[in-house]
């Protein structure tokens, strides 16, 4: 079947619009209903196939009136309905009627008629479809009797939806003032659209929500904050630190006391203090800083409700006791010529006095107060035996008061000082007294430390962890052994330090050390024994002058028990000799020498000049110069000085010609010379301190003659001087052809009458013809001035005739 578009479509519409059907014979009918969904898209099928043809009417719900055409379509092709965007925006694809952006006015019966294709012929089809529009449900808000009510009273809250598809259901949600996400609220009825909360009380407070629900879907509401006021309730009145008494409480004098009232009220609570009757604070919190003892007595706090002019208030009984100062201290000390220990705990002062007790190892500190220790005030003692505890021991003074919470304790641990006791020795700094030193710190009790002699006599007074010895600085000391006894309770048996006095002990590295002159000498010295007093190594040159430090010609280094002497630039023979090594404290003096041999430079070789010779200029002269012998070398030194003459005086002085030489050159430019001066030079090896015999004197050569150069400049300059002469006498043969014709005939006819003529002779030869006699040139004719030139000589001058010779023969020549 042939299918037409466009006019053909749109002439079709006017059928659907009166509502006649096609009459096609039989016809298949089918119904069925369809949801769609306001501001959505919805599809409405015309059957399971796609139509050839196919016609869409539509009549609203409700209306009596003939249906509306909507859309007409064949295959691709597709016409929409003038008003049809009514219902939403139609669209017809292959049968199918889309709407979007459905809108409620498309509820209602939509008929879709169409032919359809089947064996070779078309079949007529009906669809009719209901399509229900569904609303959502908007966004609910609530609605409240009253924002603010008073505890006990009716509150209505009321849910309001503007739109939405019925039925609708409603939920609701509570959060406290300051609680999490909404919930819905405990023990309250209603799932309608109104909440009754009937009477109402301060749990009730806080921010609702409802959520409005139907078939499309569901919105919740803004949160709205109902409050609810109340109180105040009783107040309760705590105390920091909390110290409760019998119907009251207790705090330490001079502690920070803070006294806070809490009476639940909505809005909250306005808070006064009394003390003693008397208002002293406003605030729910009172702080006394430091409270003393005339703050003990009545604290009253009053609550108000400014809202419902309310008041409660509640009263306490404060009680200001005041421990001792700061913490109980322990100490324990050795008894009884150190058999026993004294464990003494005190505490002094406080309202009431504390209470103290001691408590040894093993026992409760909470045992009862009529223990073995037994209690007292202020202060306790206990005595232990030393030999029976055990090193490490600990015991605890328990310490009680009314103003404390958990009392106060201290501890000491009796243990002995590990390692054993040190000595040591110091003198003092004009070595004037000798100060002995012993240390055994630590332990509880601390050590008892006394001196001895080595004859078992006792030095000074016993006492604890140190000790020391004051002895006038004597060389008698020196060898003598001093004991340092020390005795601990807990230690059966008593332990010792010994030290012994001695003079210093000194060795060298080199008794002997050997330098060359100019080099550095290292001498060094270290002390071995007798340093426990301190003293200090020095060091002497060999004409017993101490060194000092920091000196051009000497370093000294030192260090704690050593002390290294460097000698500079040594010189033979000042700086040989016995330098000595020093060392001295408050017992004795010693001494080490070490011999320094400073040794010379072997002399430089012999030099010997095997060249000197000027330059032709004689501003410069050239020196060469070879060695002889073996030596210790550095360079080498010209000298020169102007040589001397029987007529004049004695020679000057020599100068330096050349200094800077390297010792591995034996050949020399010497320049800026006198030419009128006649010079003598000699040479001299050096090395690092010393120089060599100068060589033999020499004054220099005369530079030699070269006369082969002379000899070839001369005879290049005859031939060009005569070529030049030869060129000029056949140049004048050839202009003056009239007054030498033989000599012209035979230098330019010898070739033939063939030869070419010389431009001249072809000149004159021309003027001939035309008649113009000799004598006739022009005054300034160049070729005229010319030829004038060599008429100067006489025509039979002898000269021409030897020129003429000489010209003759250089043509025959081949």
């Amino acid at each position: 079947m042939e299918r037409r578009g466009g006019p053909w479509l749109l002439c079709l519409l006017p059928l659907v619009a009166v509502g006649q059907p096609l009459d096609a014979g039989p016809a298949a009918y089918e119904e069925r209903t369809v949801t769609g969904i306001r501001g959505r898209a919805v599809e409405l099928s015309c059957g399971s196939t796609a139509p050839a043809v196919v016609f869409w009417s539509f009549t609203a719900t409700g209306s009596a009136g003939p249906p509306r055409a909507v859309a007409v379509g064949s295959g691709p092709e597709a016409a929409v309905a003038p008003g049809a965007g009514a219902l939403g925006r139609v669209a017809l694809r292959n049968g199918t009627l889309e709407l979007r952006e459905l809108r409620s006015a498309a509820a209602g019966r939509f008929l879709c008629q169409g032919l359809f294709p089947e064996w070779g012929r078309l079949r007529v089809g009906y669809a009719a479809v209901m399509l229900r529009v569904l609303v959502p449900v908007s966004k609910p808000f609530v609605r409240l009797t009253a924002a603010a009510a008073a505890e006990g009273t009716e509150v209505a809250l009321t849910c309001t939806v503007r739109e939405g598809t019925a039925p609708l259901s409603f939920s609701w949600q509570h959060r406290e003032p300051h609680g999490g996400l909404l919930a819905a609220p405990i023990g309250l009825g209603g799932s309608g659209a109104e909440l009754l909360l009937a009477p109402a009380n301060r749990s009730h407070a806080g921010w609702y929500a409802c959520t409005a629900r139907n078939e499309v879907n569901n919105r919740t509401s803004e949160p709205v904050y109902l409050d609810i006021v109340y109180g105040p309730d009783e107040p309760a009145i705590s105390v920091e630190p909390f110290s409760p008494e019998q119907g009251s409480f207790s705090a330490g004098e001079r502690e920070d006391v803070v006294l806070s009232c809490l009476a639940p009220s909505n809005p909250p609570s306005r808070y006064i203090w009394l003390h003693n009757g008397s208002q002293v604070h406003v605030g729910q919190t009172f702080v006394m800083s430091a409270i003393a003892r005339g703050q003990a007595g009545t604290y009253t706090c009053l609550a108000e409700n400014t809202h419902l002019q309310t008041r409660t208030q509640a009263t306490i009984v404060l009680t200001v006791y005041y421990p001792p100062a700061g913490s109980p201290s322990c100490s324990a000390m050795g008894t009884a010529d150190l058999r026993d220990v004294a464990l003494r705990c005190r505490w002094m002062g406080g309202f009431p006095p504390a209470r103290l007790r001691w408590v040894g190892p093993g026992e409760e500190e909470e045992e009862d107060e009529e223990g073995a220790a037994g209690p007292s005030f202020s202060m306790a003692t206990s005595i232990v035996p030393g030999a029976a505890t055990r090193n490490g021991s600990s015991f605890t003074c328990v310490a009680t008061h009314p103003a404390l919470r958990e009392g106060a304790v201290c501890r000491t641990t009796l243990w002995i000082p590990p390692g054993s006791p040190s000595c040591a020795a110091a003198a003092t700094k004009h070595d004037e007294y000798v100060m002995l030193q012993c240390r055994w710190e630590g332990g509880t009790p601390p050590a008892t430390l006394r001196w001895w002699d080595g004859r078992g006599r006792a030095l000074g007074a016993p006492t604890p962890s140190a000790t020391v010895l004051v002895l006038s600085a004597d060389a008698s000391l020196g060898g003598q052994d001093f004991i340092c006894v020390a005795a601990h309770p807990l230690r059966a048996a008593s332990t010792e330090c010994r030290l012994r006095l001695d003079v210093p002990e000194l060795e060298v590295e080199r008794s002997e050390v050997a330098v060359l002159e100019g080099g550095e000498a290292r001498l060094a010295c270290r002390q071995r024994g007798g340093t426990e007093l301190g003293s200090e190594l020095a060091w002497f040159d060999p004409q017993e002058r101490e060194v000092p430090a920091g000196t051009a010609k000497y370093r000294l280094e030192r260090g704690g028990a050593w002390a290294n002497l460097t000698v500079r630039d040594a010189e033979w023979p000042r700086d040989g000799g016995t330098y000595r090594c020093s060392a001295a404290n408050s017992v004795g003096t010693a001494s080490r020498p070490v011999r320094l041999r400073v040794e010379r430079y072997p002399a430089p070789p012999n030099v010997t000049i095997s060249k000197l010779r000027y330059t032709r200029a004689r501003t410069e002269v050239r020196l060469q110069w070879r060695t002889q012998g073996v030596g210790n070398l550095t360079g080498f030194v010209v000298q020169r000085r102007p040589a001397k003459k029987p007529q004049r005086r004695a020679p000057g002085p020599w100068e330096t010609a050349a200094g800077d030489i390297e010792p591995h050159s034996r050949d020399r430019r010497l320049g800026g010379l006198d030419p009128r001066v006649v010079y003598a030079f000699r040479i001299l090896a050096v090395n690092h301190r010393t120089a060599g015999h100068p060589s033999e004197v020499q004054t220099p050569a005369e530079p030699p003659f070269e006369a082969l150069p002379a000899v070839m400049g001369a005879a290049v300059m005859g031939m060009l001087v005569a070529t030049a002469v030869s060129l000029l006498a056949v140049y004048y043969v050839a202009r003056h052809r009239d007054l030498l014709p033989r000599l012209h005939e035979l230098l330019f006819r010898m070739a033939g009458p063939e030869a070419p003529q010389l431009a001249e002779d072809a000149h004159a030869a021309v003027s001939t013809e035309d008649g113009a006699g000799e004598g006739q040139e022009e005054p300034g004719d160049p070729s005229t001035a010319a030829m004038e030139e060599p008429r100067s000589a006489p025509p039979g001058d002898p000269a021409d005739d030897a020129a003429v010779d000489v010209t003759v023969t250089a043509p025959a020549m081949p």
